[in-house]
C-alpha cells in the first residue's frame, strides 16, 4: 500500500489543486475534441431486418427507437443459459432508470440488449427495481453482428472479434455500447460502438470514486472489478477476496482466459 499523501498548509495545498487544474481542464479540452470527432463518425445503413423480443411483442430495431430518432443500446451481458446477469453490466444498469428521462429529452432512446430470453430479463428487473427498455435478441443475428456474442465456433478457435481486435474470450458474451440513427424515412444507421474499457464513460460511479482519495480501490485485486455485486447483494456478509479472478456467471461457457479491463 502506498503511503498517504502529504499534510500541508492551505497556500501549498492551493497551489498543488491549482497545478492539477490545468491537466483538468486539458482533460476537458481533449474529451470535447474526442466527441466532436465521434459525431462526425460516418454512419452504416442497418440492412437486416432484426427482431427483438419485448413487453410489447416482436419489434424491430427501428421500433426500439419509441418514436425517436437517436438510440442507445447497452450489450447487456446475459446469456441463455446462464444463471445470473454480469454483475458488471448490472453496475452499469444501475445508473440507468435515472437517465432516461433526460434523455428521451433530448430525443435520445435508451435500452439494453441481451439473449436471454424476456422472462428472465423481467425477473431480474422486478428483483433489483429496474425500470428501464431491457429486450431480448434471443438466438437472432443481432449480438453476433455487434461483436459481443460469439459461437462455439469462434470460441474454440480462439479468435474472436470483439473491441475491433481478434483473440480469445473467457465467455461467449461481452459488454458493449451501439448507438444507431433514424432518418425521416425510418431508414437505421450504425453510428458508433464501444467495448470493455470504452464503456468506463457509462459508470457514474467510477467517476464519484476518481473525485476520492481512494479513488477506484482495486489496485491490489486480481480482477479489477471482484468487488463488484448485484446492488442487492452488499451487506453484512459482503467481502472480497483480492485474488479472485474473473468468474463468469454459472451456465456460461467458461474458457480460462484472463479478462483485463
Amino acid at each position: 500500500m502506498s503511503a498517504p499523501p502529504a499534510v500541508v498548509s492551505r497556500q501549498e495545498w492551493l497551489k498543488a489543486r491549482m497545478d492539477l487544474l490545468q491537466k483538468e481542464k486539458e482533460f476537458t479540452r481533449l474529451k470535447d475534441e474526442v466527441a466532436a470527432q465521434r459525431r462526425k463518425l460516418p454512419w452504416v445503413k442497418v440492412e437486416k431486418a432484426y427482431r427483438f423480443e419485448t413487453e410489447r411483442g416482436a419489434q424491430s430495431l427501428a421500433d426500439l427507437f419509441a418514436g425517436r430518432s437517436q438510440l442507445i443500446v447497452y450489450h447487456f451481458m446475459y446469456g441463455p443459459e446462464w444463471e445470473g446477469p454480469c454483475p458488471s453490466c448490472s453496475f452499469i444498469a444501475d445508473h440507468f432508470d435515472g437517465l432516461i428521462p433526460h434523455l428521451n429529452a433530448r430525443d435520445v432512446t435508451l435500452t439494453a440488449i441481451s439473449r436471454a430470453p424476456l422472462a428472465k430479463l423481467k425477473a431480474l428487473q422486478a428483483r433489483l427495481d429496474w425500470r428501464f427498455p431491457w429486450v431480448s435478441s434471443g438466438p437472432g443475428d443481432f449480438n453476433y453482428d455487434m461483436h459481443v456474442s460469439f459461437t462455439p465456433e469462434e470460441i474454440g478457435r480462439g479468435e474472436v472479434e470483439y473491441n475491433y481486435a481478434k483473440g480469445p474470450t473467457p465467455v461467449e458474451d461481452l459488454p458493449g455500447c451501439s448507438v444507431f440513427a433514424k432518418d425521416e424515412t425510418g431508414q437505421v444507421y450504425h453510428t458508433y460502438s464501444s467495448y470493455a474499457r470504452g464503456c468506463d464513460i457509462l459508470l457514474g460511479a467510477y467517476n464519484f470514486l476518481d473525485l476520492t482519495p481512494k479513488g477506484r480501490n482495486e489496485e491490489g485485486l486480481a480482477f479489477d472489478m471482484a468487488w463488484v455485486r448485484l446492488h442487492d447483494e452488499y451487506g453484512p456478509g459482503y467481502k472480497v477476496d483480492p485474488a479472485a479472478g474473473y468468474s463468469p456467471p454459472k451456465g456460461s461457457c467458461c474458457h480460462p482466459v484472463e479478462v483485463t479491463t
